[in-house]
């Protein structure tokens, strides 16, 4: 009791004090912070804002995103995974994880549109390009978050906790995606096409531009889709990356050679950039990590993807006959160049240690598949690695990766393009020449030929859809790609691997228990599932909904 009374006394004697000072005393700024009312007043303090908005683009977790499609697998339990296979409800925490930073973003947006404007004696076109850099985060952020979740609630202004719009309903997609599209307009009109190298990886006129046609291409606005496409092509300030070198021009672009920094990438339009020992990533070591299962397995769906050298697929090219192929290496002679530029095949360079191969040394050049797990080199799941993304010599390292990662290519830009004009019936062979070809070109792949496509028996269409899916692979976008096709079906089917036969005998042991197919390939991931329509949308995450009961649910999760 006799503590009791003293904590009684305090309060009283703090009271008391309180009670005695006066309201100037009180209405004192605080010492160790600086208020909004006097931070919005200077140049070097707007840009530490806008810089404070950067926080929230998207990084390595775009790479991360792959494994929700069928790119890709990481075997073991996961959220990704989880996704890709349909088996998760509300509770999964990415669900709410990717709903609170979308929204926590978008606050850091609303605060500084409320208030940029009260900075005095700097220069309007300063003001506009500032303005136009958190137009374009605030629209990034609201895209994923309608990708994910379709209606969601439209936030202008900064909220605080108990205002009434924090319980409000959610908007309807359509209105979002005007103004997420409204958005981006008015960035491209405040933002310069180019920066000086002191600024190097702000956002552009031409991400703005961008990142419009990917926003309209999901929601089937192909005429917008195009018209955003063509608008960065004409800005002339583009080109694909290259080297010189057909063989290693694509690789070499998601390397430390294809940084922006370095100032000869003129195809990435908006990066995550990573700085050694500031800022960094763990991309190339989880890709070909040297004691334990790779993050990223390439799956049979994406090998079997690429084409031949003339142009056909697999399964009607003289140049692939499964039925003599006798070993490994097989699966990657004859292919579209950009294959061996992001599977890893046999004769590259890697810095996983020790491969499948009869010794248990480690090696540099990669051999054959390891199953084995004994820590001393990396596993695979389907029988694959990539090289895309990976950086041999950050590899034996940990968590420090300073490749860039790369969130729109001009490539991207390209392939848009084309499927926006054969989406409206329109697309001629000169488009194919200024677009897709031109990827090719850079790898001396084959070219795209319409009337070739057609003797072949082949779908304009489809083609068009495997471009994006080899040129983009491991770069984020297969899931969202499935989502706007309709092709969810896709996600329920088996996840497979290489050909089980293709392993050495001192390697069977490891893959005994692993089940195959009809023809022999292995079955990593099987019991998958995608219902239509109820997986075309994420569920609203159970913690909002609960807060929120006005926020509802989406169709099938109830």
């Amino acid at each position: 009791m006799r503590r009791k009374h003293t904590l009684y006394g305090i309060l009283i004697l703090v009271a008391g004090c309180i009670a005695g000072c006066s309201k100037d005393f009180l209405d004192r700024p605080a010492l160790d912070a600086i208020t909004s009312g006097q931070f919005w007043k200077t140049e070097a303090q707007l840009k530490l804002a806008v810089n404070g908005c950067y926080d929230y683009l998207k990084g390595k977790n775009v790479v991360d995103m792959e494994n929700m499609g069928d790119n890709t697998i990481y075997p073991p339990l996961s959220d990704y995974l989880n996704i890709s296979t349909g088996n998760f409800d509300f509770t999964l925490s990415t669900l709410n994880n990717e709903w609170v930073n979308q929204y926590k973003g978008i606050r850091r947006c609303n605060h500084f549109l409320e208030n940029y404007q009260k900075a005095q004696g700097i220069k309007e076109s300063t003001l506009k390009q500032y303005a136009g850099e958190v137009r374009f985060l605030r629209a990034f952020l609201y895209s994923y978050l309608s990708f994910f979740y379709g209606d969601i609630p439209l936030v202008t202004n900064t909220l605080d906790i108990g205002d009434e719009q924090v319980y409000g309903p959610r908007t309807p997609r359509a209105e979002v995606v005007d103004f997420i599209l409204q958005q981006l307009d008015s960035a491209a009109n405040e933002l310069p096409a180019t920066y000086g190298a002191a600024d190097l990886g702000r956002i552009t006129k031409g991400a703005a531009l961008g990142w419009k046609s990917r926003v309209a291409m999901f929601y089937g606005k192909y005429d917008v889709a195009e018209a955003a496409a063509k608008a960065v092509m004409d800005l002339n300030v583009y080109k694909l990356y290259t080297n010189g070198n057909p063989a290693t021009s694509y690789n070499e672009l998601f390397t430390h050679k294809g940084k922006l920094a370095t100032g000869t990438n003129k195809e990435t339009m908006l990066a995550r950039l990573y700085l050694i020992d500031i800022s960094m990533h763990n991309m190339s070591r989880e890709a070909q990590v040297p004691d334990q299962t790779a993050r990223f397995n390439p799956t049979k769906s994406l090998v079997d993807a690429y084409l031949c050298a003339d142009g056909m697929p697999i399964e009607k090219s003289p140049l692939y006959n499964e039925s003599t192929q006798t070993a490994y290496a097989d699966v990657f002679q004859n292919r579209d160049p950009r294959m061996k530029q992001t599977v890893l095949a046999p004769g590259a360079s890697w810095g996983g240690k020790d491969d499948g191969d009869a010794d248990a040394n480690p090696a540099e050049v990669y051999n054959l598949p390891k199953f084995n797990s004994d820590k001393k080199g990396c596993v695979t799941a389907t029988g694959y690695y990539f090289t895309k993304y990976v950086q041999v010599s950050a590899v034996a390292t940990y968590n420090k990766d300073p490749n860039d990662i790369h969130i729109m290519r001009y490539a991207e830009v390209l392939l848009t393009y084309a499927e926006a004009r054969e989406m409206q019936g329109k697309l001629t062979q000169e488009d194919l020449d200024i677009s897709i070809n031109l990827l090719r070109d850079r790898v001396g792949m084959h070219h795209m030929i319409i009337a070739e496509l057609n003797t072949w028996g082949m779908d304009l269409r489809e083609e068009i859809r495997r471009e994006r899916r080899v040129e983009l692979a491991l770069e984020g976008q297969r899931y969202f790609d499935l989502l706007r096709w309709k092709k969810g079906d896709l996600l329920a089917q088996d996840v497979k691997g290489m050909k089980k036969s293709f392993i050495p005998d001192y390697m069977q042991p490891y893959v005994a228990s692993v089940p195959v197919d009809a023809s022999g390939y292995m079955i990593i991931n099987t019991n998958r599932r995608f219902n239509d329509p109820k997986n075309y949308l994420w569920p609203i995450p159970l913690t909002q909904w609960q807060r929120n009961p006005e926020l509802g649910q989406n169709p099938g999760w109830e």
